[in-house]
């Protein structure tokens, strides 16, 4: 915590938060203190607390001993008896990579006496999120789970739990993004013990400084933004530098990792711009030269580039040697062939995509996801963070990013990404290229296919990637970090709220959430202005 507090002292003009720190410091010893007093029981509800609050990371000593006793338990005879614990402790234990089966939830499944206990049923259905390919039985518990929680909310509507119930329907915790959840887990999480008021209290000084280091990272990017000055030379652009930075902001929740979330903003701006290249923009001929020169990477062998393509490629090629740079001052391995690679992998996919449209050419559904995960963006913004986070770099890891398809980590998340992005309704904001689909390649592929039924089996395949994405990150056999593990994770959890448009081409539901992050609405704004420019 303290880098976080130096690096948002030092960007605060001269905020006076030494109280702060006190006050920070002393809600983390008692804390410290208070979870070597409770119960093992007690010990599961704690740190599934600490982690919907997003303060876990103070904590990992603490967890991992308190998971590893818990491990012992879940494999021998002392196993609970009661579904609440057992859903909990399976849960808690997957996320954070140890073996675990699930046998323990056999003992249930002619069991009658849960189906009225209501917190159980919803822990079961938490749950159920993690499955690996396979666990038919996991899958079972989690169909079986939501329809007996669906069928009690039909009958309790005025009961206080049915709004709990409701919300961990909609957002079970797996599949959701603690930054955007936490406040709502606060404001009903409620106890007598000396813990829970130590934790609440804790979490709300964690809440005010984080959001203090968002605004200070918005306005970097901003600045850094206008300074570079694209939307001025290419105006068929879009200009969301905002909602570009909701990316990192969400997924790269370590108040740490400041300077990571603004430099992989850049990364991910560029993808979208060299999208709207491909999209809106270039002839196929240019798209071909402008592909050529990035695999080339040669600044001086742009001539024959149009002056749009010129500006984009000179942006790229400056921001990504810069990224090379500080990545190799501050890890000691230089990634700009990794890098480099990705961004023509990219262009190759893009151009692809550009080519089946110019000749009104539909591939198959597989044909066009197998290149549509890469044209999602996910690997080269995956590649970059990797990097810059430079946990767990070696020749092996290396090798796994700089080959996609090895790794679900990354396939499965791009999968996801590209799915969601196609099973919207709505176009994205105001852009006027044309993209591919699955779902149109899918029901052409299938006789009597309607497009209901496409998107009936869209919900299925992206079920299935969460399921490869779960063994890939969740296993002890997983080489990455778990910096860059969550970082995946969160990614993919934060699609649904990226391609969630409306008729009126906005984002409602990520407006809403940025509204409840901070104490006003001035990062909603933004995006909201942001929907007409483009």
């Amino acid at each position: 915590m303290g880098h976080f507090l130096q690096a948002h002292s030092a960007s605060s003009k001269g905020q006076v938060i030494g109280d702060l720190q006190v006050r920070h410091a002393k809600k983390l010893k008692e804390l410290k203190e208070a979870l070597a007093n409770i119960g093992e029981n007690e010990q599961l509800i704690a740190v599934d607390a600490m982690q919907r609050l997003g303060v876990d990371y103070h904590f990992q000593e603490e967890i991992e001993a308190i998971l590893k006793k818990q491990c012992t338990r879940a494999s021998g005879d002392e196993g609970s008896d009661e579904l609440g614990v057992v859903s909990l402790r399976f849960r808690l234990l997957r996320q954070q990579g140890y073996h675990v089966t699930t046998d323990a939830f056999n003992k249930f499944k002619n069991n009658e006496e849960f189906k009225v206990d209501i917190s159980a049923l919803v822990g079961l259905y938490e749950a159920s999120h993690l499955s690996f390919p396979g666990e038919e039985t996991l899958d079972e518990a989690g169909r079986r789970s939501h329809q007996l929680l669906t069928d009690w909310m039909k009958n309790n509507l005025d009961d206080h739990q049915a709004s709990a119930v409701a919300y961990s329907l909609e957002h079970p915790y797996h599949k959701s993004l603690t930054r955007f959840r936490a406040k709502n887990f606060l404001n009903n999480f409620e106890g007598k013990q000396k813990w829970v008021n130590v934790l609440r209290e804790l979490a709300k000084l964690e809440f005010n400084m984080v959001e203090s280091l968002i605004r200070n990272e918005v306005q970097q990017v901003s600045k850094w933004w206008k300074e570079l000055g694209l939307t001025k030379e290419l105006k068929f652009v879009r200009d969301q530098p905002i909602k570009w930075y909701t990316w990192p902001m969400a997924c790269l929740a370590d108040p740490s990792l400041s300077e990571e979330r603004v430099e992989l903003t850049k990364s991910i701006s560029l993808v979208y711009i060299i999208d709207d290249i491909f999209n809106v923009q270039g002839t196929l001929d240019e798209l071909i030269l402008f592909t050529a020169a990035v695999e080339r990477w040669d600044i001086d062998a742009t001539g024959e580039l149009p002056n749009y393509m010129k500006i984009c490629f000179k942006a790229l090629y400056d921001i990504t040697n810069e990224t090379s740079y500080i990545v190799h001052k501050r890890h000691g391995w230089n990634p700009l062939e990794s890098l480099k690679k990705s961004w023509a992998t990219l262009c190759k996919a893009f151009l692809l995509e550009a080519r089946w449209f110019s000749c009104g050419h539909l591939p198959n559904s597989e044909e066009y996801l197998n290149n549509g995960f890469i044209s999602s963006g996910v690997p080269v913004v995956l590649t970059h963070a990797f990097f810059l986070l430079g946990q767990g770099i070696s020749k092996e890891t290396v090798r796994i990013v700089d080959n996609i398809n090895i790794s679900s980590i990354i396939s499965s998340t791009a999968t996801i990404l590209r799915l969601w992005d196609d099973f919207g309704s709505a176009k994205d904001e105001d852009q006027d290229g044309n993209d591919g689909s699955y779902i149109a390649c899918y029901v052409n592929e299938n006789q009597g296919c309607s497009d209901e039924d496409a998107r009936a089996f869209v919900v299925h395949r992206i079920s299935e990637e969460w399921k490869f994405l779960n063994k890939e990150c969740l296993s002890a056999s997983n080489p990455f970090s778990a910096s860059f593990t969550k970082l995946a994770l969160n990614v993919a959890r934060m699609v649904p709220l990226m391609y969630d448009y409306n008729s009126q081409h906005s984002l409602p539901s990520l407006e809403e959430n940025m509204k409840s992050l901070l104490s006003d609405s001035f990062l909603a704004q933004g995006l909201s202005n942001q929907r007409s420019q483009a």
